[in-house]
């Protein structure tokens, strides 16, 4: 059963963000990491997706890249055709198998009041971006943590030879930032860090994936002296398990203290069919018949079609012990906020709520969740701890 949202709102929609170039559109401006400031406001950092407009011609594809030092500059590559294998409006692969993207992603800085739900700054241009020796394919999904007077972030790092690796960065005005590499390596994502040292360690959630797997994708856990060198990795238990079933999943924001345990929230990813609506159906029925040719085998082949496949992203949540991490302690049996709204059906069959920021409300009591929703959009909802709390069975 899902929890109650005592309120929710749309933070930011891609019409909101002014493209860093002409060169480009803004598809999403989603997944902000978040953390509340000393002076009580709140502060995003929103990953926002462009696309360029031009991404072929007769003779090439087109794929952005970042070039600079330490500045915002961008390069489009081009690429011959016949050296393609197959594209998309979002990619396109090569004949070796090698891909390159047709959009990059960079970050804003969203300042909100103390009420979490409204706009009083927002960047005009990039905050926090690739550049040549770290994301020139894009910095994507950031998750920030304070610890004592340091704010430090974690985001995932996009380039031809690092592929997708997880780096981070540290700042103490939540402005500046000074970047200190790959934390995690290739493919290994959602990296969250707890709130302060456990045991004389910093501790981090992560989710490693590799092209062979005996389970899907889940998390783990890593230590750390510095915040730059992570090690005794192990898996934790999976989080959301039920008769059997254990979607791949990963952390949603970076978990929050509370006198029962660590909580954090997460997301997993499951899969279903379901009939299409029945003006799609309708839709396909008349083009057929309009074609004329081979009318019954195609109508007969449409039946096996309209059980669409569908991609959902739901949150549920965790309990962790307070000296001991790797100890789950309680969660919940089914998942607590699924994807329903107009603003969380995303392209391809997704309905996605990906939860990335957490903070407490101004009262103590309840809990601001900041997510990407439908790969598009921003939102927040305001949730009661005690009805979280109130979902999570032992385990």
């Amino acid at each position: 059963m899902v929890v109650k949202i005592k309120k929710e709102d749309l933070i930011l929609a891609p019409a909101d963000i002014k493209p860093s170039s002409k060169l480009f559109e803004v598809l999403g401006v989603l997944n902000p990491g978040a953390v509340r400031l000393p002076d009580g406001n709140i502060v995003l950092y929103v990953r926002v997706i462009e696309k360029l407009k031009k991404i072929e011609d007769e003779k090439y594809f087109y794929s952005p890249r970042m070039v600079g030092e330490n500045e915002f500059k961008i390069k489009v590559d081009k690429f011959k055709k016949d050296l393609i294998a197959d594209y998309s409006d979002f990619d396109f692969v090569f004949k070796n198998g090698d891909k390159r993207l047709t959009f990059v992603s960079h970050f804003r800085r969203v300042v909100l009041d103390e009420s979490g739900f409204k706009i009083i700054h927002l960047e005009k241009k990039p905050s926090f971006y690739g550049i040549k020796t770290d994301g020139e394919l894009g910095v994507e999904d950031p998750r920030i943590t304070k610890i004592g007077e340091l704010y430090v972030m974690t985001y995932v790092s996009l380039s031809r030879e690092q592929n997708i690796s997880t780096c981070s960065a540290i700042s103490t005005d939540c402005i500046n930032w000074s970047r200190q590499g790959i934390i995690f390596g290739e493919q290994d994502k959602d990296v969250v860090i707890f709130p302060g040292r456990i045991n004389g360690r910093y501790v981090a959630f992560d989710r490693p994936e590799g092209n062979f797997q005996f389970t899907h994708p889940h998390i783990w856990i890593g230590y750390s002296s510095d915040l730059k060198s992570w090690g005794d990795l192990k898996p934790i238990p999976c989080v959301y398990e039920e008769h059997g079933f254990c979607p791949k999943n990963g952390s949603g924001p970076p978990p929050i203290r509370t006198k029962k345990g660590w909580l954090l929230l997460y997301h997993a990813v499951t899969e279903f069919r379901e009939e299409e609506p029945e003006k799609e159906i309708l839709k396909k029925l008349r083009k057929i018949v309009r074609l004329k040719k081979n009318v019954l085998k195609k109508i007969s082949k449409l039946g096996k079609e309209i059980m669409t496949r569908v991609v959902t992203y739901s949150a549920g949540a965790a309990l962790f012990d307070l000296n001991n991490p790797e100890k789950l302690i309680a969660k919940s049996k089914n998942f607590l906020i699924v994807p329903n709204g107009k603003y969380e059906e995303s392209f391809e069959n997704k309905r996605v709520i990906f939860p990335t920021g957490l903070v407490y409300d101004k009262n103590g009591k309840d809990l601001l969740i900041y997510s990407g929703a439908g790969d598009t959009h921003t939102t927040v909802k305001k949730v009661a701890l005690s009805e979280i709390m109130s979902r999570l069975e032992k385990v």
